[in-house]
């Protein structure tokens, strides 16, 4: 029988001996550290750090863990949260009438590369419920027309949260899902919510951006995925990559290019967050890779 392990993920104001402390719980409790990374930020006075280890102790069990470490929690004003390794998070994906991110994330779900659960697709438009047919991934078309009423709005984002409750969705992911979220639906996924879009922003917005970006020959195409807030497309970002286009490429071949550098983020910034490497620093993050 293999020992259980557990991810701790803590942050503090900076202060003398927090590793010591840390460790030292986990050695006087049973537990062996596999691997362990911190990071103190000098201009927040912030401390942040991950520990996975192994509950090696059979005399020890879960409840008597963090009963313990509450108490030193609370002596240390850590916040903190102690997860298990093995749990596979709860993903709801959300698409619109662009596939090629959702298309990458089911693909990694599906060869063992993606760590998580997916119990819902959500779209307000039907163009993929056979892909998550295929995947034997139950599909809800949630319609929402162009130009719909604030009420409209907010029915259609109820339901929404709705399948959040009934799932127990831990992480909400726009895969390129192309409405604009309510304030309130952005605060019910505080934290828990990732997106993704081209870093052209806050150039080249609107409609057809690529072909913006070619008519003025822009030397790199990008992605930034980012957590979700009220502030559009402007939440702590998660991770970003660029590629290097010229001007021999026409605007399809950017569009290509940047697809293809959207799914890789996107899913740089989904494996991280199911793996608990990702801290929240202010409007920063603090990401242990």
């Amino acid at each position: 029988m293999s020992n259980p392990e557990y991810i701790l993920t803590l942050s503090c104001l900076d202060q003398r001996g927090i590793v010591h402390r840390v460790s030292g719980f986990l050695a006087e409790h049973g537990c062996n550290i596999i691997d362990s990374a911190q990071f103190g930020d000098s201009e927040s006075k912030l401390f942040f750090m991950r520990v996975h280890f192994a509950l090696e102790d059979r005399n020890m069990n879960d409840d008597l863990l963090r009963a313990d470490f509450s108490l030193l929690g609370a002596d240390m004003k850590l916040d903190w949260e102690l997860r298990d390794a093995h749990y596979k998070p709860r993903v709801m994906l959300m698409v619109s009438k662009i596939g090629h991110c959702l298309n990458d994330l089911l693909f990694r779900y599906k060869s063992g590369l993606l760590p998580v659960e997916i119990p819902a697709i959500v779209s307000n438009h039907m163009d993929f419920y056979q892909l998550a047919a295929s995947y034997n991934i139950p599909f809800h078309h949630l319609p929402l027309a162009t130009g719909a009423s604030q009420e409209a709005k907010l029915a259609q984002e109820a339901k929404v949260i709705e399948l959040m409750n009934s799932h127990n969705i831990d992480l909400v992911v726009l895969a390129r899902y192309m409405q604009i979220l309510s304030p309130g639906l952005c605060t019910a996924l505080k934290g828990k919510a990732i997106n993704i879009h081209h870093s052209f922003l806050p150039s080249f917005k609107g409609a057809k951006p690529y072909a913006q970006a070619h008519h003025r020959g822009v030397k790199l195409i990008g992605a930034t995925a980012h957590f979700v807030t009220g502030d559009l497309d402007e939440g702590p970002i998660i991770e970003q990559d660029v590629e290097r286009v010229d001007h021999s490429m026409d605007a399809e071949t950017l569009s290509a290019i940047g697809r293809d550098v959207e799914c890789v983020v996107l899913a740089r910034a989904v494996k991280w967050f199911v793996e608990h490497r990702i801290l929240q620093n202010g409007d920063k993050t603090v990401v242990f890779k």
